[in-house]
């Protein structure tokens, strides 16, 4: 006897082709890539919708990958954020799939975001300054 109806309707997952599939990865990709970004110049998702004219409900759904960017608002994204396009597709796989970010690449960006909400410009200085500091003493150089 033949399966049930239902076993013959193929399910979303097996449906979804693979082309479909990379472009979903690649819009999460780039959503992560512009929150990102936006965290390290210490920019609210506010922000940044009044800084590319659109509402903050588009900006959040352009960060989670839910909404497809075009090409002239990502180019426009770029330019607010002073970051070339090609700055969104880095660690993006061919096959789609996102790097997960590496230790070392979580402290760098915790770091640019806390440093980008110091609103004194002497604590700046001062841990800039020391910053330059620990890294001339890590790699062995005097300090100049």
């Amino acid at each position: 006897m033949a399966d049930s109806d239902a076993d013959l309707v193929p399910s979303a997952d097996e449906s979804e082709d693979s082309s479909t599939q990379r472009a979903r990865h690649a819009d999460r990709h780039v959503g992560m890539r512009i929150r990102e970004r936006r965290l390290m110049l210490g920019l609210s998702q506010q922000q940044l919708a009044s800084m590319i004219g659109v509402t903050y409900q588009q900006a959040h759904k352009y960060e989670r990958g839910l909404n497809r960017i075009s090409a002239g608002r990502l180019f426009e994204i770029a330019m607010v954020l002073a970051v070339p396009v090609s700055w969104f597709f880095e660690g993006l796989d061919e096959d789609g799939a996102t790097q997960p970010l590496g230790v070392r690449q979580r402290m760098c960006l915790e770091l640019a975001r806390n440093f980008a909400l110091i609103d004194n410009e002497r604590h700046q200085e001062a841990l800039s300054q020391m910053a330059r500091a620990l890294a001339a003493q890590s790699q062995g150089r005097p300090l100049d």
